[in-house]
């Protein structure tokens, strides 16, 4: 049993009520803005429906790549759709809808079968997560709220100020270690984020902590200079811990869709990313851009944000995720709303 039908008995195939997890309400709400827009997308795509011709399938590309679910899946969903109608014999609008939603989850999870989500820990020793990714996108606010969720857990946790470029950056994880009790090490502004990084190794193994976080620069427009400084940061943990990083993480503000995943490549080019952070997604109708990250980087998808709280750091649940996206058009009764399905056919 794939995916589909696996969320579908669990989730869609009863009006009964079931107990709900506070993680699966987290991504209901989280997720609402995605789901609402991937609806109004296939509703609209369907409210001009008269058959399954090519004027529908070169609609159906346009408005999967509208959703941000990347230019490749669209393509190769509307393909094997193509394949399906002539199989199946698909004619119904309903049969179409769930037959495309089938077809995304079940890429998805094709995707993701070897996917590792969860955050890697050490066997002994401190665990090192680096922390990469563009200005902007949320990797001190997301490094705060981790080590919040760990100090909670019982870990004791220790943060790096590596960003030392930006004006304000070490002031914020400060702030944000304040609020976790978390102490920070910190450096000079301007000066060697290398040498930041090799004193926060020291320290964390000196004092025995379990985790630390490395917050880094994210000048994209020095493109080079910037991994070159990434990779001295790899070298100088490496050196000192041989297995570290456990996680480098590259955190994407999901609100910019396929330019977040203009990054992703950007970064993945250069430097060796184990997994990602997507922030602001309770913010967005972008959550689309999950499938497109795991279909054309094949890169994991470990934490994400679904809103503001410092709790709203969620581990990534891959289930969770599709059902929060697809929940409305994945139900058992679904009944899509075709605004013209009085019109004739062609």
């Amino acid at each position: 049993m794939g995916l589909f039908d696996r969320i579908k008995r669990a989730f869609g195939g009863s009006e009964k009520e079931t107990e709900v997890t506070q993680s699966e309400q987290k991504y209901d709400q989280g997720l609402a803005k995605s789901r609402k827009t991937f609806g109004e997308r296939l509703n609209a795509l369907f409210a001009n429906f008269r058959s399954v011709d090519e004027d529908f399938f070169d609609d159906l590309e346009e408005t999967l790549i509208g959703a941000d679910v990347g230019f490749d899946m669209a393509v190769e969903i509307t393909d094997e759709l193509r394949e399906e109608v002539k199989l199946q014999n698909v004619k119904e609008p309903t049969e179409v809808a769930q037959t495309i939603v089938q077809k995304l989850v079940d890429r998805y999870e094709q995707d993701g079968s070897n996917e590792q989500n969860a955050i890697r820990f050490a066997s002994e020793g401190p665990t090192v997560i680096l922390f990469v990714g563009v200005n902007g996108a949320g990797k001190t606010t997301t490094i705060g709220k981790l080590a919040h969720q760990y100090r909670q857990a019982g870990h004791k946790v220790l943060l790096a100020a590596a960003d030392t470029f930006r004006a304000a950056a070490t002031e914020q994880l400060q702030v944000w270690g304040e609020r976790a009790d978390a102490p920070v090490v910190a450096g000079k502004p301007q000066g060697d984020p290398a040498a930041v990084v090799y004193d926060a190794v020291e320290r964390a193994k000196a004092e025995n902590y379990d985790i630390l976080l490395v917050d880094t620069a994210g000048r994209l427009q020095n493109k080079v200079n910037l991994m070159n400084e990434l990779d001295k940061i790899k070298r100088v943990i490496t050196r000192s811990i041989p297995h570290a990083p456990q996680e480098v993480l590259l955190v994407l503000d999901s609100t910019t869709g396929q330019n977040a995943l203009i990054q992703a490549k950007e970064f993945n080019d250069t430097t060796q990313v184990t997994g990602i952070v997507l922030t602001k997604l309770d913010g967005t109708a972008k959550g689309g851009i999950v499938l497109a990250i795991r279909h054309e980087l094949h890169i994991p998808v470990k934490l994400v944000g679904l809103g503001e709280q410092i709790d709203d750091l969620q581990d990534f649940k891959p289930n969770e995720f599709v059902y929060g996206l697809f929940k409305d058009l994945i139900k058992a009764d679904y009944q899509i709303d075709v605004a013209a399905s009085d019109t004739p056919d062609k």
